[in-house]
């Protein structure tokens, strides 16, 4: 019977899809549509006023869409959708398959965000390789500037130095600097919204400043040393979350781990957990208690990022 009941879901999800046309780029224009779409007056009035507040997980996903845009690999976000979508299903399949229906959310949620899982690793690997390419540039831009004065040409004689994605943001500054406008207080902040890095912009307005006032340029290195005082706090933390994610990955496969091993130690208490009621449910909680702690623990092991 269970066979049945998974082979008319499964037909039943082919038909709507074929119904409906899903496809990864009718995902991505469905899911650009959704978070392009133009709010209202009402709408940023209420926003500004912090009546109105976007929802978390929305806003991540905003985020990691965005952040793949900026590297070229929007394409990405949209087979994300899709194979969200997909394991969604395989997750309904699964608590059919074993005959828990407290397990169907639980199992949907949880496959749904393997994707993403795997576009927030992949993005904050990207993002630890421009913080350390920022340093490396602020570094070098400063001091040569700070000796000649001059900030373009500060740029010019260090872009050779420079490597992908932060050499083709200076070039894209040298160019509108020197071809498409004179100004070069608006080439600097055209400049600082191209990197979401707080240090970053606290570099660009301190430039903005001493093109007013040349004596300010010795404000600029104490602000390039923050880069590296994150860099060192997060490179000493590095170990200890490391291991804390290790530690508590462990006592997940110990949990789950239990369930194959009521198997072998007593057949009865494996049937009370698999076939009542309450062992289902119980099942359940753990799966949703896995699923929330998960979500937290990578919210606090993330690498320390500077606030002004």
């Amino acid at each position: 019977m269970t066979a049945l009941y998974i082979t008319g879901f499964v037909l039943f999800v082919i038909a709507v899809i074929a119904l409906l046309g899903l496809t990864p780029e009718q995902v991505n224009n469905d899911v650009s549509l959704f978070f392009d779409k133009q709010e209202t007056l009402k709408d940023k009035a209420l926003t500004a006023r912090g009546k109105k507040k976007k929802s978390k997980i929305l806003l991540e996903i905003e985020r990691m869409r965005r952040a793949l845009q900026e590297t070229g690999k929007e394409k990405q976000f949209s087979l994300a959708c899709t194979a969200a979508m997909l394991l969604m299903i395989a997750g309904f399949i699964v608590a059919i398959a074993i005959d828990n229906m407290f397990l169907i959310p639980v199992l949907a949620v949880a496959f749904a965000l393997i994707p993403f899982a795997y576009l927030a690793k992949t993005i904050s690997i990207y993002e630890t390789q421009v913080r350390e390419e920022i340093e490396t540039a602020l570094s070098i831009i400063t001091t040569s500037y700070v000796r000649s004065d001059n900030l373009i040409s500060a740029v010019k004689e260090n872009i050779t130095y420079l490597k992908p994605p932060v050499k083709g943001i200076f070039e894209s500054f040298l160019i509108e600097a020197t071809v498409i406008s004179s100004d070069i207080r608006m080439s600097i902040h055209n400049l600082k919204d191209k990197v979401k890095n707080s240090i970053f912009e606290e570099w660009c307005d301190t430039l903005i400043s001493c093109q007013n006032d040349r004596t300010l340029k010795d404000t600029l290195m104490p602000v390039v040393s923050k880069l590296t005082d994150v860099r060192l706090v997060n490179n000493s933390l590095k170990t200890m979350l490391a291991e804390t994610r290790r530690e508590y990955w462990m006592m997940v496969a110990m949990v789950l781990a239990n369930i194959p091993l009521l198997y072998c130690i007593n057949k009865d208490w494996y049937d009370a957990l698999m076939y009542t009621t309450i062992g289902k449910a119980v099942i359940a909680v753990c799966g949703i208690v896995i699923i929330i702690t998960a979500i937290r623990m990578n919210k606090i092991t993330k690498p320390v990022e500077y606030k002004r």
